[in-house]
């Protein structure tokens, strides 16, 4: 394909860092226009109509929206998981759909393994008991934690982010690792340092099995809805989950049954259905859970590096180039 050099049209739909902005007004003509701001909306909407690009994340562009946009050709989401766009319809229209994988598989795998660690050992339950004052004794065992090193680890999804925690787990804390995903990985050839530390098996076995289960599973019409009441009620007493993937997976009211008339001993999310969480949400101020506010990727060195990716892939698309990651709109479950 022939490489396109002419200015076109751009709609930055959550702010990008300065430098990557500057890329972009280089090459083409930048409108910059969060609807997720006061008062950006109606230029958001105005700019829809002449956009061949759009550049952001966390904002639903659904098909009602990509009517108005007839000169689209290409999304590149500042993401990895892409249950915010209307796929189908880009499928249909022949809209490419970038995201941004890799490059922030370590940090994310950091953050769900920060969680397994504060629900386990009552970290922030602990730490609020020294800044209220409350810190006047030594501890008794109403305030012990449980050990995380040992323990049999769930990881529901095995993709980057699943394996990058299991090599946590397995390698880092002597955790035995089992996975529930599509297939079984070969791992004696794709990670050898994880063969004969990881096991692959069917989603109940592995819930009556582990000790903390984590979600870290992209979000499609399959996983929606994942954990509800049933599966709460399949892990074992003590349990501990995990959600480091996408607040829909779970089922919240059975989450919060299960916390308060279950066996689950406490839960760490990082997701929720509805973001940012409710003032009214019983999970905001439940003593069993670790809440935190969807900060998986949220370091300065992987939000820029994932702005870097995502900016390469709109300029790569706009400039008839492939990008360097496409989602694969063929393959997805849509």
């Amino acid at each position: 394909m022939a490489a396109n050099t002419s200015r076109q049209k751009v709609l930055v739909f959550r702010e990008l860092p300065p430098d990557q902005l500057a890329r972009l007004q280089a090459q083409h003509e930048v409108t910059v226009a969060n609807p997720r701001v006061p008062g950006q909306l109606p230029a958001f909407h105005a700019a829809l109509a002449s956009a061949a690009g759009m550049i952001g994340s966390s904002y639903p562009i659904n098909e009602a929206l990509l009517a108005h946009a007839p000169q689209l050709k290409v999304i590149s989401s500042v993401s990895v998981g892409v249950d915010n766009y209307a796929l189908s319809a880009l499928a249909a229209r022949g809209i490419l759909l970038c995201h941004t994988p890799g490059v922030l598989t370590e940090t994310t795998a950091d953050t769900i393994f920060s969680l397994i660690m504060a629900s386990s050992r009552r970290l922030v339950e602990l730490a609020s008991h020294v800044r209220e004052g409350r810190w006047t004794r030594n501890i008794g065992e109403e305030l012990f934690g449980w050990d995380v090193h040992g323990k049999t680890l769930g990881i529901l999804g095995f993709g980057r982010i699943g394996q990058a925690v299991a090599r946590r787990a397995a390698l880092g804390f002597g955790m035995p690792v089992l996975y529930h995903s599509r297939r079984a990985l070969d791992l004696a050839t794709a990670l050898p340092e994880l063969a004969g530390k990881a096991t692959h098996m069917p989603l109940d076995e592995l819930l009556r099995r582990a000790d903390i289960v984590a979600a870290v599973l992209p979000l499609s019409a399959e996983t929606r809805g994942l954990m509800g009441a049933r599966e709460f009620g399949l892990m074992k007493p003590g349990a501990i989950f995990i959600n480091g993937a996408r607040g829909a997976i779970v089922q919240e009211d059975a989450l919060l049954h299960a916390l308060d008339h279950g066996t689950l001993r406490a839960a760490g999310l990082d997701v929720f259905a509805t973001e940012p969480l409710p003032m009214d949400s019983p999970l905001r101020t439940h003593p069993k859970v670790t809440a935190l506010p969807h900060i998986g990727s949220a370091t300065f060195e992987t939000r820029h590096a994932m702005a870097v990716l995502a900016t390469s892939n709109l300029l790569q698309a706009l400039a008839g180039e492939r990008p360097a990651a496409v989602f694969n709109l063929e393959t997805a479950a849509i």
